[in-house]
């Protein structure tokens, strides 16, 4: 028997069946079941192995992935995450696949949906994103443009893919294709991935509708059933480790893609292609330093000070947008503090307001303290983004000489809902 065969391990208390994976610890044999969970049997215990079906190598070369002219061509940039990526049963380590006919081999089902052409842009995990990399990942959308791809799909690591995807957003103006970012909660060798569903929807999607910008798509719940197509300034992440881990925040999905019958159902209005629209970056200053401070109980003036030397910072200030800045009994008193330094701080730099409550919008007009921030100078009133997308937006604005007074709270790339839609919370 080799590594990659399916086989059936009999105990004397009984017996699994899956593929023999390489020894990771000695006198253990490793078996991948269908869960898609691994599990170690000490040899000892082993009574007799069956060999049920051999490794078989099913690889398409490069020369097999051939052009439909009568197919629209889809683009695929990799940007790092498990949507690629496969053990690898030789080594037993997890590699990431990224030329067409690999890509094709890991999802078959591609190359019957669109000609498939695909490149690594990017290998990391998403958490090591910088602003830098929102400019290489827009560089390279603008050079498939210029290729005339009818579409292009992003791969990308889940944790702080609603940034990047809010970033594009606001980077590629005049955008007349779909844009779709594309996660994976579950790694693409187990029995539970989420990642063949949720690239072959996006492409389902790119084909069969007239979308231009850029959305994301996931999964709509945790079975398999469908996907959907949420736009890109209005999503969070709200849960580690569920398929249908991303929500659309005070608005709706634009779209359901049905994984099974290929069934798109528009669920809101979204932008269509323009004949005229033409592709302009407005990039990322890539040294910019803005933060993202959140608010709490117990408070100190230190916690502000840190940003003096910043560009920018986004406070997530909690309810509809409050800080610990009244000083109601001796208890009280670091909140005099905080109140001077935020003063000096909306001085010299932009300093704008997010609720940490997510879903929502920040009224700072209710409160005697709330009124208190709009008074010291902080910006952001009556918005309802995330406290993500107001961090990038706030960045992109300071990058690119755009007012951030006049311009925070209006709205730009659809980051900002004019009424909260009825049923949004929480879906």
């Amino acid at each position: 028997m080799n590594f990659g065969d399916k086989v059936k391990i009999i105990l004397k208390t009984g017996e699994f069946e899956g593929i023999l994976m390489p020894e990771d610890k000695v006198g253990y044999l490793d078996l991948k079941l269908s869960s898609g969970y691994n599990i170690g049997i000490d040899k000892k215990k082993v009574k007799e192995i069956k060999v049920l079906e051999k490794a078989k190598s099913n690889k398409i070369s490069i020369k097999d992935v051939k052009v439909d002219s009568k197919k629209k061509t889809i683009s695929i940039l990799h940007c790092g995450g498990t949507v690629a990526s496969k053990v690898d049963y030789e080594t037993g380590g997890v590699t990431a696949k990224f030329s067409p006919s690999e890509l094709i081999n890991l999802f078959p089902e591609l190359k019957e949906i669109a000609n498939i052409d695909s490149k690594l842009v990017a290998q990391m995990m998403s958490e090591n994103m910088r602003f830098a990399h929102y400019n290489i990942i827009a560089k390279a959308v603008e050079k498939e443009v210029k290729k005339g791809v009818d579409g292009i799909i992003i791969t990308h690591g889940t944790d702080t893919l609603h940034y990047t995807s809010a970033a594009l957003a606001f980077i590629l103006e005049g955008l007349n294709l779909p844009v779709i970012i594309v996660g994976s909660q579950r790694s693409s060798d187990r029995g539970s991935s989420d990642a063949a569903m949720n690239l072959t929807c996006a492409a389902e999607f790119i084909v069969n509708t007239d979308f231009a910008g850029v959305g994301v798509c996931m999964h709509e719940k945790t079975d398999d059933n469908n996907c959907v197509i949420m736009p890109a300034t209005k999503i969070r992440k709200m849960h580690t480790s569920r398929r249908n881990a991303f929500l659309p925040i005070n608005t709706s999905a634009y779209a359901r893609v049905n994984f099974e019958t290929k069934k798109i159902d528009l669920i809101s209005n979204f932008s269509g292609k323009i004949s005229d629209a033409k592709l302009k970056l407005k990039l990322f200053k890539e040294d910019l330093k803005v933060g993202l401070l959140k608010a709490h109980t117990n408070m100190y003036a230190e916690e502000f000070t840190v940003y003096k030397g910043f560009d920018g910072l986004v406070v997530e200030g909690t309810g509809l947008g409050q800080l610990p800045n009244s000083v109601v009994d001796d208890y009280t008193k670091e909140s005099a503090k905080i109140l001077k330094v935020i003063k000096e701080l909306t001085t010299k730099i932009p300093v704008v307001m997010a609720s940490q409550c997510i879903s929502g919008r920040v009224n700072m007009n209710v409160y005697s303290e709330g009124r208190t921030n709009i008074a010291l100078g902080i910006l952001g009133n009556l918005h309802d983004m995330t406290p993500e997308t107001t961090f990038v937006k706030l960045a992109w604005l300071l990058s690119n000489g755009i007012d951030v007074k006049e311009n925070i709270s209006e709205n730009l790339r659809g980051e900002i809902t004019d009424r909260t839609e009825e049923n949004t919370f929480l879906n």
